[in-house]
């Protein structure tokens, strides 16, 4: 029972997951009901009756009669629209018995006229022939007792709105079967447990992150960059860390500044935007930060923020330049610089020699495999970069992990002392 509870639940998780998945299936399935109500319209139907007065023939074989073949093929040149054959007008008309001596002539058209053009054709052809003489039963004065003037059927606009809906229900099920199966597949990390777990680093920090699309929009975040206070007070639980892991932020004038590289992923553009973030928030502090954006394995993911960098200068006590070599030639007279770095997904490795305090791996939740993180961190060891935290760009609102968030040691409390030694008497 446990194990059916834990896979109900995981299906749950993956379609939550994927649920754009299945709200496309699901929009598609309604379309394709809907458009299909609309080329195939509602039939309906009108009905003519036939009174055979003074006749013993068995009413079975009236209703033969009334759809063989001599009497739709001479009600067929009055149908309007003319059908395209006789088998074509024998799908649309029926014959029944209402009573022993009337028979009822049912025809359905997509349209109320069509359908009672063909009912009354229909009924007219099958009086004639009775009279005529190539009747099989003989002559029968029979006479058409209430021709078709009304056709009923299901409303049009209700006709393709329960079309719609049961396509939007084929649908439902088509995308819950596929996003199942999609997650399934999937490998991608997305709670913050399962992203520390997977390299054995805590996540300092997890942010909601904006996405600019040109260098304009990079440069608008770096100007107005102003997290909510929940997401702040992260952000600054980071910046103690980093200063409690040997990453100085006091400035200290005789020693140079110390420079943070987020590395992130090519195929993750999501955690781009990490790097810029904590730098405009460490400048709106009042540390004097520098943004430095060095050579990238993914020159297209970082064009639009290498543009905006190269235009920022010095604004709101941040900095920001592209470096193409040497870090110290952006810090000027900075207390932190962080160093944004993009690497291939497929086989990341550092991008440049610039010396680094510390190394922080940014990735967004479900950005990124175990394998993927695994590759960053130990591409950042091979160089000797110190590995100290994640930051996790657009958690998962579902996710109540905390990501091994490490604890900031206390300071410890000074006991007190008794005091020992010589006394001095002091004399009046």
């Amino acid at each position: 029972m446990s194990q059916q509870q834990m896979s109900l639940r995981r299906a749950i998780e993956l379609i939550r997951r994927n649920k754009a998945v299945v709200g496309g299936f699901v929009g598609l399935g309604l379309i394709m009901g809907a458009a299909l109500g609309s080329v195939n319209p509602p039939q309906l139907a009108s009905s003519a009756l036939v009174i055979l007065p003074n006749t013993r023939i068995a009413t079975n074989t009236m209703t033969v009669i009334a759809t063989s073949d001599p009497v739709l093929s001479t009600a067929r040149p009055n149908v309007d629209p003319v059908p395209a054959g006789i088998e074509s007008l024998r799908e649309q008309v029926s014959a029944t018995s209402s009573s022993s001596n009337v028979i009822s002539v049912t025809a359905k058209a997509g349209n109320a006229a069509a359908a009672e053009s063909a009912a009354n054709a229909v009924a007219n052809s099958f009086v004639g022939y009775l009279a005529s003489s190539q009747s099989p039963i003989g002559q029968v004065n029979a006479r058409v007792l209430q021709p078709a003037s009304t056709a009923s059927g299901p409303n049009p606009l209700l006709y393709r709105s329960l079309l719609g809906l049961a396509g939007a229900l084929v649908g439902l099920l088509v995308g819950l079967i596929v996003a199942v199966a999609k997650g399934r597949n999937d490998r991608r990390l997305r709670t913050r447990d399962d992203i520390a777990n997977a390299i054995g680093i805590p996540v300092l920090a997890s942010v909601p992150v904006g996405r600019p699309a040109n260098a304009q929009e990079w440069a608008k975040l770096l100007d107005g960059y102003q997290p909510t206070a929940v997401h702040g007070w992260r952000l600054r639980k980071t910046l103690q860390h980093l200063n409690v892991s040997g990453v100085s932020l006091t400035g200290d004038p005789e020693r140079a500044a110390p420079v943070v590289a987020v590395v992130t992923l090519s195929g993750d553009l999501r955690a781009l935007a990490l790097g810029p973030q904590l730098a405009a928030f460490a400048a709106s502090l009042g540390i004097p930060t520098a943004l430095a954006l060095g050579s990238s394995q993914a020159p297209d993911v970082t064009a639009a923020l290498r543009t905006a960098c190269a235009g920022w200068g010095s604004r709101h006590g941040l900095q920001a330049a592209v470096l193409d070599g040497d870090v110290a030639a952006a810090r000027g007279d900075v207390a932190l610089t962080i160093l944004v770095t993009v690497v291939d997904e497929a086989k990341p490795q550092p991008v440049s020699e610039l010396p680094v305090t510390a190394t922080l791996i940014g990735v967004s939740a479900g950005g990124a495999t175990a394998e993927q993180l695994a590759a960053v961190a130990m591409a950042a060891t091979d160089k000797g970069r110190e590995v100290i935290g994640m930051l996790v760009a657009d958690p998962d609102q579902s996710d109540r992990t905390t990501g091994r968030i490490p604890q900031l040691p206390r300071p410890v409390p000074r006991m007190p002392t008794r005091l020992t030694g010589l006394t001095t008497e002091v004399t009046r």
